[in-house]
């Protein structure tokens, strides 16, 4: 989570990105070693060293801290699923990475410090903008898939794109949701082969 880039809308203020990152970093840290929930943006300001004023030049809240935080948080499984994308060949196969990265990105980012956990769901629970738009692009990325293997003879095409982008999407949404996610720990080795293997012969023309 070392990449500060996150919605302007989550922070604003003076344009001055050290600061900001300084601030968020410092965040991460305490989060990290008290909980979000348990923290005030007066223990932040004493943690770092700022004013809790001058906190509130660059962050109106509590939350839009958070909110950076985890936008750099699925950013990060963001660019893995696309990397894992990009290596493989053909649309099926693509599905597939699709299926294995998230669910190995998610358990890693969100399970690796059960602290922060707590704004990833703090963030899917009361659905900040992040987690919106995070879901958002990754669905962008299914069509962009299912629309390759239907130009290249990989997958029916009679149901409509967005119809079938939305059944697979909830497929996997129990293991893109972090509160969800957690009651599915004893199926992640094995459950994205399954169910990518089942929605592949779901997709066959």
């Amino acid at each position: 989570m070392k990449n500060t880039q996150a919605s302007t809308a989550a922070s604003r203020g003076p344009a001055d990105h050290e600061v900001r990152n300084q601030i968020v970093a410092a965040a991460t840290e305490h989060f990290s070693l008290y909980g979000y929930e348990k923290t005030t943006v007066s223990d932040l300001a004493k943690a770092i060293g700022f004013s809790k004023a001058y906190i509130y030049k660059f962050f109106e809240s509590k939350q839009a801290i958070g909110e950076m935080i985890c936008a750099n948080c699925l950013l990060e499984i963001e660019n893995d699923v696309r990397a894992a994308v990009d290596e493989a060949e053909g649309a099926p196969e693509k599905l597939r990475r699709m299926f294995k990265t998230i669910v190995k990105s998610s358990l890693r980012l969100f399970f690796q410090d059960r602290k922060l956990y707590e704004i990833a769901a703090s963030a899917a629970g009361e659905r900040w903008a992040a987690t919106v738009a995070y879901e958002q692009r990754i669905q962008g990325l299914l069509r962009d898939i299912l629309q390759q293997g239907r130009l290249n003879g990989d997958f029916e095409r009679k149901t409509p794109l967005d119809e079938t982008a939305k059944a697979i999407y909830l497929v996997l949404h129990p293991y893109l949701h972090p509160l969800i996610l957690q009651y599915n720990f004893d199926n992640t080795e094995e459950a994205p082969a399954h169910l990518s293997s089942l929605v592949l012969r779901s997709l066959a023309p």
